[in-house]
């Protein structure tokens, strides 16, 4: 089986400043069209460095001095929502809080195949009762919470898809 990590490269600490991973959510779909170089050069304007697009996730790996998550992600939110005429929730991670999600090895124990999909769903706010929802089926696994951020398995069937998946978790968490 070949293990890949996506990007995990790009999110160690350098001295100067902090890395940060910003995810973005509603952009480049239902007409909300970002393009990546301004998305870039609108967090270079508050002063984010070496802003870095993550494939074609529309998620964004920037350095910047250290700041309080919370403001700045409001910060960036209010940035963004400017710039674009829209609004576009951010959550914001620091890189040693990916760096810890990827070390601790959530997946090790499953086996990929072509109709597995692996999911890391960040949460905004830590859900208010335990995370075990009414699942449609046995092909979606929820593996294990760590900081804020539910590890997840679907094994894709004829009954269902991802997105039935990922709209059950969100039913049941908010």
């Amino acid at each position: 089986m070949k293990k890949t990590t996506v990007g995990a490269e790009k999110i160690v600490n350098s001295e100067k400043s902090e890395k940060f991973v910003a995810l973005l959510r509603g952009i480049n779909v239902g007409g909300h069209i970002v393009p990546m170089a301004v998305l870039k050069k609108t967090l270079a304007s508050i002063g984010c460095g070496n802003v870095q697009t993550i494939l074609a996730s529309e998620n964004i790996v920037f350095e910047k001095q250290s700041d309080d998550s919370a403001s700045l992600a409001d910060r960036i939110e209010k940035t963004l929502t400017n710039e674009f005429g829209f609004p576009i929730p951010v959550l914001l991670r620091h890189g040693s809080h990916i760096a810890k999600l990827v070390q601790s090895e959530p997946f090790k124990e499953i086996t990929v195949t072509p109709k597995t999909r692996l999911y890391v769903t960040f949460l905004g706010v830590m859900p208010k009762k335990n995370i075990v929802p009414k699942l449609p089926s046995k092909d979606y696994q929820i593996l294990r919470v760590i900081d804020g951020a539910v590890c997840s398995v679907v094994r894709l069937s004829q009954n269902a898809g991802t997105l039935d998946y990922m709209a059950t978790i969100e039913k049941e968490l908010w």
